[in-house]
């Protein structure tokens, strides 16, 4: 049998295989993307799995303790987000700077960062150590089955009072390790945080269960163990950065002197402020959403405590991609090559995407293998692995809407990422979760879907937001 092809449906399939093609990038391309991700991959991988095993380490503890410190830790997660926001900032001009080859204009961003840093790490200690115990409290709900409500809330309260002394190692590692990785030097950062990472484990294990004939200190000791791994952090990306000076000749006289150019400060204000805000409410709008899902009860708190954990590990794909985005994208757009960059940034979007729907079909599979390795009960685990399902059903979409958040920043749109990122939690996500969880008596695992499912509504947006390309401009 011979089968007869119509000559008109050449120039169809032709246009087709032209409009699929802009989409798919060459081999150079994808060498040249994984090579800036694969080391953000490790890097985050690592700390997210380590996470992972001071989670269930902690799990292996009591409800009340589990409960506790994954309710301090999304508040220590809001204070981690502000940081990233204030020294993302800087970040858009530092990328832009060093795609110029500007190294006065990068020592500029540094100690811009370290002004940021300062005045964030104030503003945490004055607001969560007098707040701490109510914040932790509107968390909790006393539903007369799982464990005890006024335990959990002390365990929260010391744990987090430990843990926001690591936000001082951490944020001054965090101002090295982002200016190494916008100029190109993702490697060291990457060391530095496998190091830490793995320390924390370590320091985790010996602390929280008392081993080497140390006192067993329980949830205090998690938090010691972080404090001591974020030091030895910063001392390594510290001593690598002032020991290669010829790799980033931005370091040499970093700090000669403290000031920055006016202009140049009112400039970055200007778009740092929006991202600032943008994490913060973001964050916070993140930690509101779970206490509304906490109104379900303590089993409620450590079902989304286990599947938030998995859920981070699998979700480094697409945040790394996402770095390398905004890295690659805004050295283009410092550059000058403005199609250039809508040209990457629409194919890192692509690659980003495909990527994700296989890692979640992975995550799915996996997500009972995960549960089983904490120290609760088949309902809780049988709820973390719905929870964990719902995620990974959503995480092609989470992808798409997270590279276009980086799209719009790497071209400084700073205000539209916060209406795009915030205004959208908390004109949205937040009302929806808020009357749903007050005035229906929808479980958890509805209630979880429900409000997750709008992040569709976000790509659609995004995706309009990237066909106009007024994003792409040139800021240095």
């Amino acid at each position: 049998m011979f089968v007869s092809f119509d000559s008109a449906d050449f120039p169809t399939r032709g246009i087709r295989y032209m409009k699929i093609k802009k989409f798919i990038g060459d081999k150079a391309f994808y060498k040249m993307v994984l090579a800036l991700t694969i080391p953000i991959i490790i890097q985050n991988g690592i700390t997210n799995f380590v996470n992972l095993l001071d989670n269930i380490m902690v799990g292996q503890l009591s409800p009340e303790e589990f409960a506790g410190t994954g309710i301090a830790n999304q508040l220590m997660f809001v204070c981690n987000l502000a940081i990233f926001g204030g020294l993302s900032g800087s970040g858009i001009f530092t990328a832009q700077f060093f795609g110029k080859n500007d190294h006065e204009g990068i020592r500029h961003t540094f100690r811009f960062k370290l002004y940021t840093v300062l005045i964030l790490l104030v503003t945490a200690a004055a607001v969560l150590i007098p707040l701490g115990k109510p914040l932790i409290s509107s968390f909790l709900t006393d539903d007369g089955q799982t464990g005890n409500v006024a335990l959990a809330l002390d365990y929260g309260y010391r744990y987090l009072l430990v843990a926001l002394i690591s936000l001082i190692p951490a944020t001054l590692a965090q101002v090295y390790a982002s200016t190494l990785r916008e100029t190109g030097h993702t490697v060291p950062p990457m060391l530095a945080s496998v190091a830490a990472v793995l320390a924390n484990a370590v320091f985790n294990y010996v602390l929280i269960f008392g081993k080497l004939g140390l006192p067993a200190l329980g949830v205090i000791g998690a938090a010691l163990g972080t404090v001591m791994a974020r030091v030895i952090e910063l001392l390594i990306v510290m001593i690598w950065s002032h020991t290669h000076a010829a790799k980033i000749p931005f370091i040499k006289g970093a700090y000669r002197s403290l000031k920055i150019p006016a202009e140049l400060c009112r400039r970055i204000i200007v778009k740092c402020l929006p991202l600032l805000g943008n994490e913060f409410l973001w964050s916070s709008g993140m930690a509101i959403l779970n206490q509304c899902y906490s109104t379900r009860g303590m089993a409620a708190v450590n079902a989304i405590n286990m599947s938030t954990t998995v859920t981070n590990l699998f979700n480094i794909v697409f945040i790394s991609l996402g770095t390398s985005l905004a890295i690659l994208v805004g050295n283009q757009l410092g550059a000058g090559n403005i199609e250039e960059a809508k040209d990457t940034d629409r194919k890192i979007i692509a690659f980003s995407m495909v990527t994700c729907t296989v890692v979640a079909g992975i995550m799915v599979a996996c997500s009972p293998l995960f549960t089983m390795l904490y120290n609760a009960t088949d309902d809780i685990k049988a709820l973390a692995a719905s929870l964990i399902a719902v995620c990974a059903c959503m995480m092609p979409f989470d992808s798409f809407a997270h590279n276009c958040y980086f799209t719009l920043r790497s071209g400084g749109q700073t205000f539209i990422t916060f209406l795009f990122d915030s205004a959208f939690v908390w004109a949205i996500s937040i009302p929806t979760a808020f009357l749903l969880s007050r005035f229906t008596d929808l479980t958890l695992i509805p209630l979880f879907i429900i409000c997750t499912s709008l992040n569709l509504l976000k790509c659609v947006i995004g995706a309009l937001m990237l066909k106009s390309g007024k994003w792409a401009k040139k800021l240095v």
